[in-house]
């Protein structure tokens, strides 16, 4: 079942928090424990953000503890409306902790241990574990990662923030709105799901301005800059993502900083900006490692490769319902992480949209880019969405993976730079894309 999990685009739940403390009172008269004591509470005291490793779709979490008498402590969870719910049963003892989330009928536990400034362990719920991973949030990283050169658009939903990549010189300059993919899914491009980072759409971005194209890229809601615009999970559906970059276009286009506008998506923000960009509002359009089929058929041949007989049937039966805009009360315990009830209606939302209808709906010059050696999203897919719009570029990128970099064909050693962003972007990448917005009269305005 572990393998299943680990293939799967979605996967949600509702979710929990476990961490813990110690009494130093027993040292009150021991000055050197005392001064243990105080190196212990200061350890652990304070806010710890990152998330609960779900397959594919890490649960990002805010965690605050605090001691006085006794430890407290609170947890919130943007994309599920929790905001500081209180902790219960903190056990610390300086390198270990544990805790509990209590909701109704449920006690949510966390088990880990305290390095650094990092906290490990592992999540159960439902008898079903998960690993996750805090690190400590401070007022100098918070003030670094506001540094940059932030827009803001107003939507129903909130504000949301998207950092901006400026060439030099005097403008206007041409724009491009970089869209990410899927999960909790940061404006750099990275997953808080995931140790490290990879900082594809930030290489991504800062090569545009390099070439004298701006790039402004967002994080998803619920994610850093935008974590409080996050909208529970049981009330998000894919035409919100739709609507969000929409508003950027549409803001952007409006920005007298910049002349023509156009649209980067990547995965699951290829089908994204290939929507928004129907609008009229964009200029041109570049899918990079988008699928070429609804989400429906690839989440049940990704789930066929790993399930067999009963399950297997299920899965396909609760496609088929989800798929006509129906709901399933009841699913198998294996399967909950995929189809609970909380994110059915996000998937159906979803599940209504082909990449191969809606790429032909577009008017303005596009452009498919897939990597050779990507392990998540095939070249046939960008090869179907060309059959779609004959009139399409095809970019395929020699020893390219997901997030942009070489890395060659092995699963594992591929997966290795999902977490080091230090790689550069990939050979052939960029000089693609310049390109393409060259030959369209894209970069006509730009510096170079």
């Amino acid at each position: 079942m572990k393998t299943v999990l680990t293939k799967l685009v979605l996967s949600l739940l509702v979710l929990l928090l476990v961490s813990a403390c110690s009494d130093d009172s027993k040292h009150k008269d021991d000055d050197k424990s005392k001064r243990k004591g105080g190196v212990a509470v200061e350890k652990l005291t304070g806010e710890w953000s990152g998330a609960i490793n779900v397959p594919n779709q890490p649960l990002s979490i805010l965690v605050s503890f605090k001691k006085d008498q006794e430890w407290t402590g609170t947890i919130s969870i943007p994309v599920q409306g929790v905001k500081d719910h209180p902790l219960n049963n903190i056990t610390y003892d300086q390198s270990n902790i544990a805790f509990v989330m209590e909701i109704p009928g449920q006690k949510l536990l966390f088990d880990g241990t305290i390095n650094d400034e990092t906290i490990e362990g592992s999540f159960t719920q439902h008898g079903q574990t998960f690993p996750f991973e805090l690190k400590r949030r401070s007022g100098m990283e918070n003030s670094e990662k506001d540094e940059g050169d932030f827009l803001s658009v107003e939507t129903d939903n909130g504000t949301l923030y998207g950092e901006l990549e400026k060439p030099k010189g005097k403008g206007p300059f041409p724009v491009m709105i970089i869209i990410p993919g899927s999960g909790p899914t940061d404006r750099d491009g990275n997953s808080v799901g995931l140790p490290g980072k990879n900082n594809s759409l930030k290489l991504l971005a800062e090569a545009l301005a390099d070439r004298g194209i701006a790039a402004v890229r967002y994080d998803k809601r619920g994610v850093g800059k935008n974590q409080g615009a996050a909208i529970p999970e049981t009330a998000l559906t894919f035409n919100q993502l739709n609507k969000d970059a929409e508003s950027w276009i549409s803001s952007l286009k409006q920005d007298e900083q910049f002349s023509d506008v156009g649209v980067i998506g990547h995965s699951q923000g290829a089908l994204v900006g290939m929507i928004a960009a129907q609008s009229g509002n964009a200029d041109v359009f570049v899918s990079i490692a988008g699928a070429g089929r609804p989400i429906n058929e690839v989440l049940y041949k990704q789930l066929s490769e790993s399930l067999s007989g009963k399950l297997l049937e299920e899965s396909k039966q609760i496609l088929e319902i989800l798929k006509q805009d129906e709901h399933v009360e009841k699913v198998s315990k294996e399967l909950e992480s995929v189809f609970r009830p909380s994110v059915q209606s996000f998937l159906s939302s979803w599940m209504k949209y082909d990449p191969v209808r809606e790429i032909q709906k577009l008017t303005v010059p596009v452009l498919l880019v897939n990597g050779k050696h990507d392990i998540q999203v095939p070249v046939s897919d960008a090869e179907k969405l060309k059959s779609a719009k004959d009139d399409a570029e095809l970019l395929l990128v020699e020893k390219m993976n997901h997030v942009l970099k070489e890395a060659p064909k092995d699963r594992k050693a591929n997966m290795e730079t999902y977490t080091n962003p230090d790689l550069p972007l990939a050979d052939g990448l960029m000089d693609g894309i310049i390109g393409f917005l060259k030959e369209n009269g894209f970069v006509q305005n730009s510096n170079n």
